[in-house]
């Protein structure tokens, strides 16, 4: 499996100009725990994550510096930390040197790089525009969901897409909290929808896509998600 096999798409995003109570809402309602930050080319530019807003004046956890660590530090170290513990907006925040991968990026490589890097989420991208997303849960799903060695064939790769499309324009379901895997021709839906009726009707329209075996439902209820898309 590659990483266009496995990743979320219509990735949840973050603008430079992005508030930061913003993107802490972001983090907390979509309970995700990094949103990347694009321009407006849809460029990934950089990520903000839960530590990058831990530090912060307004919850009291901003910690004061030894004074003898600004004895060694480099002079513009003081000042890049303070713009990012009191940075306003995403831009200011946000993690710079980030990683991406492509969709033909191997499910097994992308292992290794959240692994060593120590990082929970890796952004897809194709010719620098952010396509999707890979977390370590992904990962998991597709282990659970088959061989992730194997290859898929191209009859699994047309089918993923259209059950993503139904329901997405179908059903008006977010497909950013849906995944969906597809091996030899058997569907595995995971993540959450908001009601049982999307959960009955998100399994329905999988069975009704165009050379589908069987579908696996492993999607859980979750109560109504609140506030706009970034």
């Amino acid at each position: 499996m590659q990483a266009k096999d496995i990743m979320t798409v219509d990735v949840i995003t973050a603008r430079p100009d992005t508030p930061v109570e913003e993107v802490a809402r972001i983090l907390l309602n979509r309970r995700i725990s990094g949103v990347p930050v694009i321009d407006v080319n849809g460029h990934v530019i950089g990520i903000v994550s839960e530590g990058d807003l831990m530090r912060r004046p307004e919850s009291d956890t901003l910690r004061q510096r030894s004074w003898w660590l600004g004895l060694v530090s480099f002079p513009n170290e003081q000042a890049v930390r303070y713009v990012k513990t009191h940075g306003r907006n995403a831009e200011a925040v946000m993690t710079r040197d980030v990683l991406t991968i492509t969709e033909e990026t191997p499910a097994r490589e992308i292992a290794e790089i959240l692994e060593s890097r120590h990082i929970k989420r890796v952004p897809v991208v194709r010719q620098g525009k952010i396509v999707g997303i890979v977390s370590r849960a992904d990962l998991l799903r597709a282990l659970a969901s088959g061989d992730v060695e194997t290859p898929l064939n191209r009859d699994d790769t047309v089918i993923r897409q259209a059950v993503i499309d139904a329901l997405d324009r179908e059903l008006g379901i977010a497909v950013c909290f849906v995944n969906v895997i597809v091996q030899d021709g058997v569907v595995h839906l995971w993540g959450s929808v908001e009601t049982e009726t999307e959960r009955n009707a998100a399994r329905l329209a999988a069975e009704n896509s165009p050379g589908v075996k069987t579908v696996k439902s492993y999607l859980k209820l979750s109560p109504a998600i609140s506030g706009g898309w970034i």
